[in-house]
């Protein structure tokens, strides 16, 4: 996309921060209007996270202006909010490759550009990695300065306050911006506390109260009184204790749409020693009323025409597995009033919303906390209650200490629903649910449940909230193949497949929702199909009867192949000595890059096509 000079003649001087930072200040503010205004030409047309960005233009046009990225490190939270950060980065003409194949990457990445200082995609990673590198930067002596931008959603997670307490106590140079874009900007958020934030971060008030300290050193009563001074005339007008006893200078609330505010308030704190805390204020989908009013719906959008007033309707077709799941949930919860549901954060994601709005006495949003969501589940069920935690399979791995220790270790019947397992598309290495079935798999006491289909994936719901034991049903994003589902709940046997075709000399193993591709390519190939249906534990009887009557046993999967139910097959097939020999087709040893899951199957062998070839060329002499 190529910019078009009559529509953003500010913004079109400045590609990189370095020319930004050469603009009048006066500039700014049109630099940003215009900034939004391409962010939001190139998402409407090639899609991707929205709202957040458009919170986040005159932040970001003031931290570049201000700081001499890529020198200085500017570290963004979770990512999504980095969107006119990568426009004002030499990013803009490819803006609207975001997400697809071979285009920008979702999130902040190193590997695309200098001034992604740290890849990200999960939350509340970003106070810890500046601390990291505030500490190199003291060591390396060249005045370097890292500010870490942080959501306050992403606060909520408890490794941010680990980093704070930390950050506070080994008391090094560091920025910390908390980007607040959920509190609406109150009286208080104005004129007068924007000129209080530039009074406490200006040269005056910083040299009374170093110098104060300085000259108070020796006299520790009166410098323990001068100290509680400060803070409690701060405390009168600023909401920043809890920052202040971790050991953070704390300025603001500040209008982070006011973008010359905000650059003179950042200038000010560049030269301020110590760890130091900027609460800004901001709006997510500022500036374009439909995200305003509905910053969920327009956290990240499909392509869309900005002139009508909405976002275009999905055509009407099979259930995602996300829905088939909260249905379930409903009505279980409609037969078992000790069933208690619990998400981190991630309610509209994991298709809560019904159950929240019907039930919602049996409904817990832990926060962006997904250690707490884990243990917290083990407390209920230690007591007798029925928890189904919902969680991606991605967010699931910031939990596994919680999974092993205080689940799986005490035998609890804790159901993991772990939603966009496999290959999720377009959010890319972050996001891509590969390691599930590696890191539960070795676990003891636990049950690991792929089902194929939307059917089998309420029964296998069923089937584990019966267990007394923890289980874990994997389902990925999407929808499924349109099988009809049965209202009806019935539990399936543990451990046992389902034949689908009977065929000669090789037989595929499928687990999970790769079904599709297995059957055509069982066709194809005149060979067996297994439906495997549980990953652990394995279905050892069929595996003894197919290695009497068939030389090839393939086994499919949507997940990495290290560690991945093929490897659960092959140590089978080891241990019982069996010489009928194995090709194990899933995700490689490698980090899986954005695109669309039909193209990542396709580039990795995982539909028909790379099946049949994989096969074909393991048989070839």
């Amino acid at each position: 996309m190529t910019l078009d000079l009559a529509h953003y003649p500010i913004l079109a001087k400045a590609n990189t921060p370095e020319e930004l930072r050469k603009l009048p200040q006066e500039q700014l503010k049109q630099c940003a209007d215009e900034l939004r205004q391409y962010l939001l030409s190139c998402v409407s047309k090639s899609s991707g996270h929205f709202a957040s960005g458009l919170g986040t233009v005159e932040l970001t046009v003031a931290l570049h202006y201000v700081y001499n990225t890529p020198f200085d490190r500017l570290i963004w939270d979770v990512g999504h909010q980095a969107y006119p950060h990568k426009i004002l980065t030499g990013r803009r003409e490819k803006m609207t490759t975001i997400r697809q194949k071979d285009g920008l990457h979702p999130f902040p990445w190193p590997a695309e550009s200098e001034y992604d200082t740290f890849a990200v995609g999960h939350s509340s990673t970003s106070i810890s990695a500046a601390l990291g590198m505030a500490v190199a930067a003291e060591k390396e002596n060249k005045g370097r300065k890292v500010v870490a931008v942080i959501g306050d959603g992403a606060m909520t997670a408890g490794m941010a306050f680990e980093a704070l307490n930390h950050g506070g106590d080994i008391d090094k140079d560091l920025l910390v911006v908390l980007n607040d874009n959920e509190m609406s900007i109150s009286e208080n958020v104005g004129a007068l506390n924007s000129h209080l934030a530039r009074l406490l971060t200006g040269t005056f008030f910083n040299s009374i109260r170093d110098g104060g300290k300085k000259l108070l050193s020796n006299v520790p009563p009166i410098k323990e009184f001068a100290s509680r001074a400060e803070e409690h005339i701060k405390g009168m007008v600023v909401p920043g204790t809890i920052f202040e006893e971790l050991g953070f200078n704390y300025i603001g609330p500040i209008d982070g749409h006011d973008v010359k505010g905000v650059v003179d308030t950042l200038r000010n704190m560049r030269s301020i020693k110590g760890p130091q805390i900027l609460h800004v204020v901001t709006k997510k989908g500022k500036g374009f009323e439909l995200a305003e009013k509905d910053p969920i719906k327009f956290h990240a959008v499909p392509k869309f025409d900005p002139k009508l007033s909405g976002l275009p309707k999905t055509a009407p077709g099979s259930p995602s597995f996300s829905k088939v799941f909260g249905d379930w949930l409903c009505d279980m919860a409609a037969t078992d009033p000790k069933l208690m549901a619990i998400t981190p954060a991630m309610r509209e994601g994991s298709g809560m919303v019904r159950f929240s709005q019907e039930y919602p006495e049996q409904y817990f949003d832990v926060a962006i906390a997904e250690q707490h969501a884990v243990t917290f589940a083990a407390g209920l069920a230690k007591d007798g209650l029925h928890p189904v935690v919902a969680i991606y399979s991605t967010f699931l791995q910031r939990a596994y200490d919680q999974l092993i220790h205080d689940v799986a270790l005490q035998n609890l019947p804790v159901l993991f629903a772990i939603d966009r397992a496999g290959v999720v598309g377009a959010d890319g290495p972050t996001h891509q649910g590969a390691f599930d079935i590696p890191f539960l798999r070795c676990i003891p006491n636990m049950v690991i449940m792929a089902p194929a289909d939307e059917n089998e994936c309420r029964q296998m719901l069923y089937t584990g909230h019966q267990l007394q034991q923890p289980v874990a049903v994997r389902y990925p994003r999407g929808t499924g193949s349109g099988v009809d589902i049965q209202q009806t709940m019935t539990a399936l046997p543990i451990g046992k497949s389902r034949t689908l075709r009977s065929g000669k000399q090789t037989a595929i193993l499928n687990f999970g929702t790769l079904l599709p591709f297995a059957k055509a390519a069982a066709e194809e190939l005149d060979a067996t199909l297994i439906d495997m249906r549980f990953v652990k534990p394995l279905d050892t009887d069929i595996i003894n009867s197919l290695c009497a009557d068939h030389d090839l046993l393939v086994s499919l999967e949507d997940g990495a192949i290290m560690g991945g139910a093929g490897s659960a097959v092959a140590e089978y097939l080891l241990a019982s000595k069996h010489a009928t020999k194995l090709l194990q087709i899933g995700l490689p040893d490698s980090f899986i890059m954005q695109g669309t899951q039909q193209e990542m199957y396709q580039q990795h062998g995982l539909d028909t096509q790379g099946i049949v070839s994989k096969v074909t060329a393991f048989r070839a002499p």
